[in-house]
């Protein structure tokens, strides 16, 4: 592969415009689904060792991850033959400071696999809920699966020994929502892809100001700022250009259930790379909330 890896196959993915790629190429759609997934789950790994370690407070990683991002997507927006449009806006630029400001934050606390379940999940039970909310109906097979899901959620939050901190938990949920608006209003986008990279250069100046009330708590390390420029450029920026150009191969279904792997990449990465316990209560959890997931989808998927 030329250059630098996936950098390099992120500046060749986004050369072409989704209507453009080729549909018979099914190695390279697994590969660049496969990227997307692990780029997602970095997420977490990266945020998590950057917060929990102390080498940066949440404000400063926010802003470090948006501003990274946001750079990298022009580059590969300035590097496309094809122009960008101009969808993105406030509205999306909100909802993503709000899923990136929360996340950093609940991350203080919240191990790297609890943490991208309750985000995942939180996504998934606000996407639905639009569904609802817009007259689709779900047959008695898809209540049970939302059911299933919540039921999942709430019982990896309840009080125990075992049961993560409160109020990161209340953080995630709270950038589960934001994610999952932010999914909503880019749902119709012509153009995911430059519509994803406004919305991120519209979002710097919030986590800017967010930075400036946070002066006191300010702290950076080296690492932590190379932890969080590798969360903005690579895992956010290459990782949605990765997807997007993965998604125009893939059923609405397949697309929605591979993104199931997320949570289990995360926290199989955070037992091997931060040495964090795969306790039984965030298995049964998984199990619990995946399936529901899984369940709601394949019924969808059929209707």
């Amino acid at each position: 592969m030329r250059q630098c890896g996936i950098t390099q196959l992120c500046r060749d993915t986004a050369s072409y415009p989704a209507h453009a790629l080729p549909m018979t190429m099914s190695l390279r759609t697994v590969l660049l689904t496969a990227l997307a997934m692990l780029a997602f789950a970095a997420n977490s790994l990266l945020t998590r060792e950057a917060l929990a370690g102390g080498l940066a407070d949440a404000a400063t990683f926010s802003t470090l991850r948006v501003v990274s991002g946001a750079v990298t997507l022009a580059l590969i927006l300035t590097a496309r033959r094809t122009p960008a449009s101009g969808e993105g806006g406030w509205r999306g630029a909100l909802a993503l400071f709000t899923y990136v400001a929360c996340f950093s934050a609940a991350y203080i606390s919240l191990p790297a696999g609890t943490g991208a379940l309750i985000l995942f999940g939180t996504v998934q039970l606000t996407m639905f809920g639009a569904a609802l909310r817009a007259g689709e109906r779900f047959p008695p097979a898809s209540w049970l699966g939302l059911a299933l899901a919540l039921g999942g959620l709430v019982y990896l939050m309840a009080p125990g020994i075992a049961a993560p901190d409160p109020v990161g938990g209340v953080l995630m949920v709270a950038s589960g929502i934001g994610w999952g608006l932010y999914s909503l209003m880019g749902k119709g986008a012509r153009d995911p892809l430059a519509a994803t990279a406004r919305n991120f250069a519209l979002a710097v100046p919030l986590v800017l100001v967010i930075s400036l009330f946070s002066l006191g708590q300010m702290h950076l390390t080296a690492y932590g700022a190379i932890l969080a420029i590798a969360s903005g450029a690579l895992a956010s920026g290459c990782g949605y250009v990765l997807w997007y150009a993965a998604l125009p191969h893939l059923s609405a279904g397949r697309a929605a259930s591979v993104q199931l792997t997320v949570p289990i990449i995360a926290a199989i990465g955070g037992a091997i790379a931060l040495s964090e316990p795969l306790t039984t209560r965030l298995i049964l959890s998984s199990v619990v909330t995946l399936g529901g997931v899984a369940l709601v989808l394949a019924q969808r998927a059929k209707a």
